[in-house]
């Protein structure tokens, strides 16, 4: 991912929740705002736990006037900002940042717990990058940080000694006994990334995996996407069919044929395909195959 080196990546635990609140913690400055770009459920999450920690923030800018199909391209980001949060792939959603904000000055801070390792990105754009492990990079428990060495400076000494950035980064995550499993099987997949010729490799294959199934959505009326085009996610794609009884017999009928995990998720219906890294591109062509079978049988 070719992290420059004045940042420290730190393997830390409790999963991305725990940052909802570290985040605010350790970044927020004596004076200023915690900005927040609200694109889903995470997004509220994290807004949520900068509230009761009782701070400064502000939504800068929402896409929940369109149930959170778009990311949006209008931020108002201030200059009295702490830092700007944004949840990179909207698992929920199916949506995913495109291209990031430029905050110039203003730290970005990005919760990329569905999507980091599944393609290239210029790591410079941001001050902090946290990730759950257990979408592409390993399994639950292991939650990975990427800080930029001089935000370490801002984490005070009366916060939680367990919830402080610089407390972990001296000590090289060893400040408690960490998920040392966790990050051995981290590593393992490190390297399984390796052998599939790198990131770029990887990249290649999510976006061709991707664009077989929405060359699919788009080349029909049966199904339908929920995300705008300008904002189609990689990892996570969402769509409906004509009725939700259709839906219950999609559903159905793909976890007898062998492709199960399809049901969207409780809070918006629907169906969603998420293909990690792991997901193999034929496992996406057994889906394209079988959606174009269900819709001429039921269509």
């Amino acid at each position: 991912m070719k992290i420059p080196e004045n940042y420290k990546v730190l393997f830390l635990q409790a999963g991305a929740s725990a940052q909802f609140a570290m985040v605010p913690l350790n970044l927020m400055k004596r004076s200023g705002t915690a900005d927040y770009v609200n694109t889903g459920a995470w997004s509220k999450k994290a807004i949520a736990e900068a509230k009761k920690l009782g701070i400064d923030y502000k939504v800068v800018a929402s896409s929940e006037d369109k149930n959170f199909s778009y990311i949006p391209e209008n931020i108002d980001i201030g200059s009295n900002g702490s830092y700007l949060h944004i949840t990179s792939n909207n698992t929920i959603f199916g949506t995913q940042w495109a291209n990031y904000p430029n905050t110039g000055n203003i730290p970005l801070v990005a919760d990329m717990s569905s999507d980091i390792y599944c393609r290239r990105f210029d790591p410079d754009l941001f001050g902090l990058i946290y990730a759950g492990a257990q979408k592409n990079a390993g399994p639950a428990g292991v939650t990975i940080v990427i800080i930029r060495n001089d935000l370490l400076d801002r984490s005070p000494e009366n916060i939680p000694t367990i919830f402080n950035y610089k407390i972990f980064a001296e000590n090289n995550s060893l400040y408690n006994p960490p998920n040392c499993y966790g990050i051995y099987i981290v590593g393992l997949v490190m390297k399984w990334i390796l052998d599939q010729g790198g990131i770029d490799k990887v990249e290649a294959v999510n976006k061709k995996k991707a664009d077989l199934i929405y060359k699919t959505l788009d080349g029909t009326d049966f199904f339908k996407a929920t995300a705008d085009s300008k904002s189609r996610s990689i990892m996570n794609i969402t769509f409906r069919l004509p009725s939700e009884d259709l839906e219950k017999k999609f559903i159905a009928d793909a976890t007898a044929a062998g492709m199960a995990g399809l049901k969207g998720h409780r809070s918006v219906g629907g169906v969603r395909a998420s293909i990690y890294n792991a997901m193999p591109l034929e496992g996406v062509e057994s889906l394209v195959d079988f959606m174009q079978i269900f819709e001429k049988q039921n269509g």
